[in-house]
């Protein structure tokens, strides 16, 4: 058949099996329009799609990369909060560190009792007499001289003994009168050197103290010229205290003073004449108005001074200075008065001097 009968064919049938072809063939038009905007559009619009989709994706996962670097803050920030956690907790454990130090600090301050630091501070001050054997040794500045150990002593009675005094002061020389008044009644003792000068007035030096086994043992010595200073020696204490407010010194057995120290010697030479040949040392920590010093004396050769217009063998003893500025001092005792010291010189670095010398003997004031 040719096409123009079959286009007429399909036009009866049509007509004959539809009610209307028109809205059909428009309505199959649309659909393949349709279809054919959609597989033109679709690979372009999916295609960028999924390429913003990627990059959001991306971005996000670039974003999300720091998450997982900010976990380990989280984690890092518990471990310092439990450091300052634990801070208190160790100064809440503080007391085995206490333990340790404490158990340090007695070997310190007093090894031979087992008590706590704290205690021990307070309880042990550096000035009490409890504190005396483990404070005393570190904290003594004073000098504790081998002071000679005393064998016997015999003590003269009670006397006064009267000195002429000639001197050099500045070139000046010059002339007074001493005495020195000992009392003692065996169980105590007092004495007193006074040198006085017309128109310059007078010095004294006293000592008061006990008599033990020992010899004499000072309780107190005080120098007044114009104005008194004075030592308190307290033995159960173990120091000397200084009114001039200068350093304590060390109390130890056989100490005396600028006085006493005179007739200690005597009592020892009186006791042991033949326990002192020349060449020996005698020494004691002697203490002044402001400050205690070792006194050494060398026992020298008796010498026969003319004394009371006549003839005295006497024992001369010296102590040499030890260093600038120190004085010399001589002192001669006589056997035939128990040793009693009848004559006396003090040389300055100078050159200036004292030098006392017996004019009479009677009782004591």
């Amino acid at each position: 058949m040719t096409s123009l009968g079959l286009q007429a064919n399909n036009a009866k049938i049509a007509n004959t099996s539809s009610p209307g072809w028109r809205p059909l063939a428009a309505l199959a038009a649309l659909v393949v329009i349709a279809h054919a905007l959609v597989l033109q559009a679709s690979p372009a619009q999916l295609g960028s799609g999924a390429d913003a989709n990627a990059k959001t994706f991306t971005i996000r996962s670039i974003q999300a990369t720091p998450a997982p670097a900010a976990v380990p803050a989280p984690v890092a920030a518990p471990k310092v909060v439990k450091s300052v956690k634990t801070s208190p907790k160790n100064t809440s454990n503080q007391p085995p560190d206490q333990q340790i130090r404490a158990q340090a600090a007695p070997e310190i301050i007093a090894p031979a009792e087992p008590v706590s630091a704290p205690q021990a501070v307070a309880e042990i001050p550096v000035d009490s007499a409890a504190s005396a054997t483990p404070t005393q040794v570190v904290a003594a500045p004073a000098p504790s001289p081998e002071t000679t150990p005393v064998t016997a002593i015999s003590l003269p009675a009670s006397v006064r003994l009267q000195y002429k005094v000639i001197g050099l002061s500045k070139n000046l020389n010059y002339h007074a009168t001493a005495e020195l008044n000992w009392k003692t009644d065996g169980d105590t003792y007092d004495a007193m050197m006074k040198v006085s000068a017309f128109l310059v007035g007078s010095r004294s030096m006293t000592s008061v103290g006990k008599i033990t086994g020992s010899g004499l043992a000072p309780t107190r010595f005080a120098d007044k010229f114009r104005s008194e200073l004075a030592a308190h020696f307290e033995a159960d204490k173990g120091k000397i205290i200084f009114s001039a407010n200068t350093p304590d010194a060390p109390w130890i057995e056989g100490v005396q003073d600028r006085v006493s120290v005179f007739l200690q010697l005597a009592g020892m030479l009186a006791a042991n004449p033949a326990g002192f040949p020349p060449g020996s040392n005698i020494t004691f920590l002697t203490i002044g108005p402001r400050e205690a010093d070792s006194w050494t004396f060398i026992i020298e050769a008796a010498e026969t001074l003319d004394l009371m217009n006549a003839p005295m063998l006497a024992l001369k003893l010296t102590r040499k200075p030890r260093k600038e500025f120190d004085q010399k001092v001589e002192i001669w005792f006589a056997p035939s008065l128990g040793y009693l010291p009848v004559r006396s010189r003090i040389t300055q670095h100078g050159g200036d001097f004292i030098d006392q010398q017996l004019t009479e003997i009677s009782k004591s004031l």
